[in-house]
């Protein structure tokens, strides 16, 4: 008789708690990715770790003169002005690097998902391990920031990780969706930088959401970035807090990450005909 043989069976249209079976399986690949892309990024190169940090720093300079010095628009709760841009900064580099890096994961992948199965998912979710790296990073250069300015957060703080969560589950939803519409558009990811940039003017960045006008701040609460980094300056400086912004950016958020999973799985199927 012959052995035993092991027989592995892939279902199509697998359901959700076998899919997070799957990608629990799967854990070592997704760490091994998730690594890779570091390695790629900081390995024996000063550039990588440097332009993680003067990236918004950079960014910071140019909105505190541009806002702050010349239309002279006033701070959140007299924090100074570099610190309000940079407190800002932090959540939407988050948001925005797992967008844009996650956005041609599955692009950049085409070998390794025509030659083996794994949960596709695993691959872009590894790319937000990347961007909690580079958060930590701009964290401890805000710490400086804070050292330096001699300046206290807020005991709101201890409420941060709740911001982050959102944070997360937003970055992860819109690059579930992106990454995988762009494999059967290709001509998607050259709008992603676009509307990235779109993303960074139309959310409080570089000002305080309290130079919005009243009769325009519901409409303005409908962007989930807006809440989140609202929330980020609220926990850090004790800044105003609009409810309905924090409302709509949990809300927004978690709708946005069922989505872009849902949408993922419905053409995970179809990957294979276009890559």
């Amino acid at each position: 008789m012959k052995p035993e043989e092991k027989v592995l069976v892939i279902e199509a249209n697998r359901t959700g708690m076998l899919y997070l079976r799957d990608f629990w399986n799967y854990r070592e690949l997704f760490f091994t990715l998730a690594w890779r892309d570091i390695v790629v990024r900081y390995k024996q190169t000063i550039v990588g770790i440097l332009w993680t940090i003067l990236r918004p720093l950079a960014t910071m300079v140019i909105f505190t003169v541009v806002f702050g010095k010349i239309a002279k628009l006033p701070s959140d709760a007299g924090v100074p002005y570099v610190l309000m841009v940079f407190g800002g900064m932090l959540p939407w580099q988050f948001i925005s690097g797992t967008i844009t890096t996650g956005s041609d994961a599955l692009v950049g992948n085409q070998a390794l998902i025509s030659k083996v199965y794994f949960p596709r998912m695993i691959i872009p979710t590894a790319r937000i391990i990347m961007a909690l790296v580079e958060l930590l990073i701009n964290a401890v250069v805000f710490s400086l920031l804070f050292a330096w300015f001699r300046y206290v957060p807020s005991w709101h703080i201890i409420f941060l990780p709740l911001f982050l969560i959102m944070a997360i589950l937003l970055a992860l939803g819109t690059t579930y969706f992106i990454s995988s519409l762009n494999v059967k558009y290709r001509d998607f990811q050259y709008v992603v930088p676009f509307l990235v940039q779109l993303g960074l003017y139309i959310s409080p960045i570089g000002f305080s959401s309290s130079v919005v006008p009243e009769k325009w701040r519901l409409i303005y609460a409908c962007n989930p970035v807006v809440g989140i980094v609202d929330g980020v300056r609220w926990c850090l400086f004790n800044s105003p807090l609009m409810t309905e912004s924090v409302v709509s950016a949990a809300v927004i958020s978690v709708l946005v990450f069922l989505f872009g999973i849902w949408f993922f799985r419905k053409m995970e199927s179809e990957f294979a005909d276009f890559i």
